[in-house]
């Protein structure tokens, strides 16, 4: 992913680091292997570092070092680490985080299309009503608007706001079971489902490129979360031809968001199906 950033030479480069967890031998030589290798910038460039000393867990750490990004900079794109980008991918980012700031309808632009055999369209990205996160680009002000501990949730849930948005009822159940986990269990540690209900709540779009532009390579045996490597999940990259064509509205392609949802919702009802087979068996043993 670093050798992705160095081909484009950014100028200004913003690094973020967990510590090593205690319990997993072996991170802390990881860690600083890691660190050595975002070191090695041999172009003009602004490096900033922001490293934790010890292991904040995947919440805190992606929360707290956005809003350390986000108190330096207006605008940012962000990767992850097994986040692998093609090169189209930065100017991409770049010409739309100038073209929609300051529009409080886009909150994010994104780098991933897992669902590109489904879309038809003549323009170079469309909007989504949910989005991603393996490469994206947002803006302080729709950061600040981020809402960590989702205070108003049991509020929009008795108003069956989610029935508002989607008009699915198995769609409207899947968000409110992981709303409701992440409200009563403060979050769960992660961060991406209060992004996304964030985005919800103030009806924000995020802008999905019309092919692929990034890949994970995250999953897998040795990965942190994303153990099992579902080819769904990682479609091949594509570079997105210059110069952009600009969708002529502002709707949200929700025929497309619908076949996005399924990649949420299958993974769920597969591990729901599985502890109940699971408890069949120790019931009839």
């Amino acid at each position: 992913m670093f050798e992705a950033i160095a081909k484009v030479r950014p100028n200004r480069l913003l690094l973020i680091a967990d510590g090593p967890r205690p319990s997993k031998a072996g991170e802390g030589k990881a860690c600083e292997q890691v660190r050595e290798i975002v070191s090695r910038v041999d172009w003009p460039c602004e490096v900033y570092t922001n490293f934790a000393d010890t292991n904040l867990g995947c919440q805190e750490r992606i929360i707290s070092g956005l809003n350390w990004v986000f108190s330096l900079v207006e605008e940012a794109i962000i990767l992850e680490d097994d986040c692998l980008p093609v090169p189209s991918f930065f100017p991409f980012c770049r010409e739309l985080l100038e073209r929609y700031r300051g529009d409080s309808r886009i909150a994010a632009i994104s780098g991933t299309n897992l669902v590109e055999q489904h879309l038809n369209t003549d323009s170079s990205y469309f909007f989504s009503q949910l989005g991603g996160i393996w490469g994206w680009a947002t803006w302080r002000t729709e950061w600040q608007r981020y809402d960590r501990h989702m205070e108003k949730w049991p509020e929009l849930k008795r108003a069956k706001a989610l029935s508002e948005v989607f008009e699915s009822s198995k769609t409207v159940a899947f968000w409110t079971r992981i709303f409701d986990d992440m409200y009563e269990n403060n979050g769960r540690n992660t961060w991406d489902y209060q992004w996304i209900y964030t985005h919800l709540k103030n009806n924000g779009l995020t802008i999905v490129p019309r092919v692929n532009l990034v890949t994970n390579i995250g999953f897998g045996q040795g990965s942190t979360h994303t153990s099992t490597v579902d080819p769904r999940l990682t479609p091949p990259v594509t570079a997105i031809p210059f110069p952009l064509i600009h969708p002529p509205d502002f709707i949200p392609l929700r025929s497309v968001d619908r076949h996005f949802q399924n990649l949420f919702a299958e993974p769920l009802r597969q591990k729901v199906s599985r502890k109940v087979r699971r408890l069949a068996r120790s019931l009839s043993s």
